[in-house]
């Protein structure tokens, strides 16, 4: 029995190497320690895609859920395509509206706010960590209505406070900021709660 093993997309039909299973061991000890111009073992075992096969599977991939192009581009990447054949996929997505960045920045904008209780600064954060311009990233927030979002942070607020067991005013208050901080919230909205809820529980002591 012997194993195959393509050296790369250019060369599949002109260069092979067959190996036998004894000298597979002393194969793979070799492909770790070569190059980075040759294509390292692991990606032997990954599949090859044609044009028409890779839009194809990009098209389900798109459509299962928004994507921004930052991710389409590194799926295309790991599916072993050159740069000019990523560029002509990109534009075939845009053009049959598979792609669109003021869509994705829209949908993920209501959805983590929604479903994940983010505050703007977070969902800023993350919208230009996918390289999404500010124009677009304004656009989205305006997808969260304001009564919407106050009501979101106050619930979650309220529902943070409780939850700390501290006895302790400043680490309660610190932990409390800490948690609505990360989840991108804006300071002085924290800042105003955090004395709410204080004064709120001195008076329910008193």
């Amino acid at each position: 029995m012997f194993l195959f093993f393509t050296l790369n997309r250019k060369e599949e039909l002109k260069k092979s190497i067959i190996i036998k299973p004894v000298c597979l061991k002393h194969f793979i000890f070799k492909k770790l320690f070569l190059s980075n111009r040759t294509i390292q073992l692991f990606t032997f075992m990954k599949e090859v895609y044609s044009i028409k096969e890779a839009i194809q599977k990009i098209e389900h991939f798109c459509a299962y859920q928004e994507r921004c192009h930052e991710e389409v581009v590194s799926k295309l990447w790991s599916m072993k395509l050159n740069s000019e054949e990523i560029a002509e996929i990109i534009v075939h997505l845009i053009q049959e509206n598979f792609l669109n960045e003021a869509r994705f920045a829209c949908s993920f904008a209501r959805g983590k706010h929604r479903i994940k209780h983010w505050g703007k600064i977070r969902i800023t954060n993350e919208l230009k960590m996918r390289n999404i311009n500010q124009t677009l990233i304004n656009i989205a927030l305006k997808e969260i209505e304001p009564e919407e979002y106050i009501e979101t942070f106050e619930n979650l607020a309220e529902r943070n406070w409780n939850s700390i067991t501290e006895k302790n005013v400043l680490k309660k208050r610190k932990k409390f900021c800490d948690y609505m901080l990360r989840r991108g919230f804006e300071s002085n909205l924290i800042y105003d709660k955090v004395r709410e809820l204080e004064n709120g529980n001195s008076n329910s002591t008193d």
